[in-house]
């Protein structure tokens, strides 16, 4: 996820709310497409704004859509929070913000959005090593298939391009996105929601600035660039992200986190259709094996 990516998740076990299931397939739909957009607007923009700039735009659009839910709910973050705040925005954001675009400079958008899936298996690893929840077989069954899959990944070859460094910054994003959800999970929860992303985006954009400051690269940047970049933050993070928890309040974190399953796929097709970039046997393979992990770890039987 981007994660989802870009995801920050809450209780999975959320309670669902009864709604019109042709609505909920729209809008799971309608996040994945959005979700899987971010790596090709990655891919456009990346090169010419540098991942860090890119990261720090991506932060600060995508919080400033958010900050009306911030102030409206106040109250709830009381001064000593923020610390916590602060270092699960770095965590969750900031850090796998700019590897990921560091990453589109480097592999097709395909790639790096598989790389993203592997979120929701180190969720499950991270709680298991750092919080003492037990990992069920059929979860460390699900890890290794998921590991095959990132091996499989970077060993492959594009047009040329090693792919090996890429996939291994898009894999450790996904990592940090597994941390950052356990940190919230025993950190932060009570909290509301979109509220929160706000928050963590907000300190991820703090946090993340003087870097980008330092390493922008001046020069103009085209229209389609601006125009990548403005579209990331704002709606790849900003409405994606009060859309996904207007899922979860609806139909429950379980069933919203299958969003998982279509961002690759869309990531592939925006980038087959409007860059060129035709997927690769082992892409698929990967996307396969990492998917199909990820589906095993989430099955109830």
């Amino acid at each position: 996820m981007n994660r989802a990516a870009d995801i920050v998740l809450p209780d999975l076990e959320t309670p669902a709310v009864v709604g019109r299931p042709w609505l909920d397939g729209l809008e799971l739909g309608l996040l994945g497409a959005i979700w899987g957009a971010s790596f090709l607007f990655q891919r456009i923009s990346a090169p010419q704004f540098g991942a860090l700039p890119l990261g720090e735009i991506r932060l600060a659009l995508g919080a400033a859509v958010l900050l009306p839910f911030l102030w409206r709910d106040r109250a709830a973050f009381p001064r000593a929070l923020w610390p916590r705040i602060a270092l699960v925005g770095a965590i969750n954001s900031a850090v796998p913000f700019a590897l990921f675009a560091w990453a589109a400079q480097r592999a097709p958008a395909g790639v790096i959005a598989i790389s993203n899936s592997m979120a929701v298996l180190f969720t499950a690893l991270v709680a298991f090593l750092f919080f003492g929840e037990k990992i069920r077989l059929r979860q460390g069954v699900a890890l290794v298939a998921g590991f095959a899959g990132v091996v499989v990944l970077a060993s492959a070859k594009t047009a040329g391009m090693s792919l090996g460094w890429a996939v291994a910054a898009g894999t450790f994003a996904a990592f940090l996105y597994g941390i950052g959800v356990n940190l919230v999970r025993h950190w932060l929860t009570g909290l509301p929601p979109v509220a929160l992303a706000a928050a963590t985006l907000s300190c991820a954009a703090i946090v993340l600035a003087p870097f980008a400051l330092v390493s922008w690269t001046p020069g103009p940047k085209t229209p389609m660039a601006w125009a990548s970049a403005i579209a990331l933050g704002v709606v790849c993070s900003g409405i994606a992200y009060a859309l996904y928890y207007r899922l979860i309040q609806r139909i429950g974190g379980a069933r919203a986190v299958t969003v998982t399953y279509l961002v690759p796929l869309f990531a592939v097709l925006w980038a087959w259709s409007i860059l060129g970039e035709q997927p690769t046997i082992p892409m698929l393979l990967a996307g396969a094996l990492i998917l199909g992990s990820v589906a095993l770890s989430q099955s109830k039987k």
